[in-house]
């Protein structure tokens, strides 16, 4: 490439939607346009696919790379990942997410890709699988380690891990934070009724809330049977956003009695203009990295209580900025979200503190800045290294 080239920066992604893919595109939408060309190769495209459009970003999507496994379109995705590398000349791959960070790896590898990144969002093993099955998942993220030059963990706690199982070593790892939309609104008595009146949820109620994918990872089940646990039985709780756990969710609502005190608000672009209408964020998790929607409710000023998973606490301290529950434990979690909602001068100093540490290195700037590092230095180290 010459001097005057712009570096080729490919961003494989599973999904391009909340969560890996807003993380994704947000870092590398600061990136110099002059200096950077960016591609974004995905499975499933979605509200962001307009975005990366908009900002000169060409999006692939390869129907083969799916969530699932998938023997016969795993094959599929990693043939036609492979040739996407080879024909598109990539100086960088960057892959994210479990599916995606496996095939797109190994397809960087096989074209001869001079840098490939990986970020950790969190792991696609953790202490509730099968023990087999999750040794063989440490086992192909230890031999992918091999081919992968440079790794970025969210969050010291996932760093740490990927540390300690031989998915990173000290030399190619840095921690970085989730970027975070820079649009918030921080919860007054106004933003309060507006959010709820676009709920429909009246002005005096309780509302116990969360953000994120229903699914396996989000432990639905957990968040409803903490709800049906509570002393405060007037309260209701409000689940923003959608995923293939809906129906069963929705199921094990019925059955816990809570269809009137349960609210599933499905995928909303005005996620910041809600998080007003929280009297507590709760997430249930059984493994995450640091999620986005817990710094956005710790900067809107809503106490939270989430699960004690990979890199929680670098934000939620325990006692100090939130509340920590064993993941697993819905009767643990109940009573954090009960002691929260009865200790209000505790909320409020959780609060303060939270939205000063929710407030540092969360802006798409500084993880622009780490990319750019380690695109362009650890470019010519990959160089060499081949």
């Amino acid at each position: 490439m010459s001097g005057q080239a712009r570096i080729e920066v490919a961003q494989i992604v599973t999904r391009f939607i909340a969560g890996a893919g807003g993380v994704a595109l947000r870092g590398v939408l600061p990136l110099d346009p002059d200096r950077y060309n960016v591609t974004i190769i995905t499975g499933q495209g979605g509200s962001l696919t307009d975005r990366a459009e908009a900002a000169g970003f060409r999006v692939i999507l390869e129907p083969s790379l799916v969530s699932p496994l998938s023997p016969r379109d795993d094959r599929t995705a990693l043939r036609r990942l492979t040739a996407l590398c080879l024909a598109g000349r990539y100086d960088v791959v960057h892959t994210h997410s479990a599916k995606a960070g496996a095939l797109g790896r190994l397809a960087a590898h096989r074209a001869g890709v001079p840098l490939i990144v990986h970020t950790y969002h969190g792991f696609p093993f953790h202490e509730f699988q099968n023990p087999l099955r999750r040794a063989a998942y440490v086992a192909i993220e230890r031999r992918l380690a091999t081919i992968t030059d440079a790794v970025l963990a969210i969050g010291s706690g996932v760093a740490t891990e990927a540390l300690r199982r031989g998915l990173a070593t000290p030399s190619n790892v840095r921690t970085i934070a989730p970027v975070v939309e820079a649009i918030t609104v921080p919860k007054t008595e106004q933003s309060r009724a507006a959010a709820r009146a676009a709920l429909g949820i009246s002005d005096g109620a309780v509302v116990i809330g969360t953000v994120g994918r229903i699914d396996y990872q989000k432990a639905p089940e957990h968040l409803i049977a903490a709800i049906a646990r509570l002393r405060h039985q007037d309260a209701m709780a409000v689940w923003i956003g959608s995923g293939p756990g809906l129906a069963e969710a929705e199921r094990l609502i019925r059955r816990a009695g809570l269809v009137d005190r349960f609210v599933f608000a499905g995928e909303r672009s005005d996620v910041a203009a809600l998080l007003p209408a929280f009297d507590v964020f709760a997430m249930a998790s059984r493994y995450e990295g640091l999620p986005c929607a817990v710094v956005e409710a710790m900067r809107c000023g809503v106490p939270v209580v989430a699960t004690a998973v990979n890199s929680l606490s670098d934000l939620v301290v325990p006692g100090e900025s939130g509340v920590l529950v064993p993941p697993g434990r819905p009767d643990l979690l109940a009573a954090a979200i009960d002691g929260v909602l009865d200790d209000p001068r505790a909320a409020e100093r959780m609060v303060a503190l939270g939205r000063v540490l929710a407030g540092a290195n969360f802006d798409a700037g500084r993880l622009a800045e780490v990319l750019d590092q380690v695109y362009s230095t650890g470019r010519t180290a990959g160089l060499v290294a081949r």
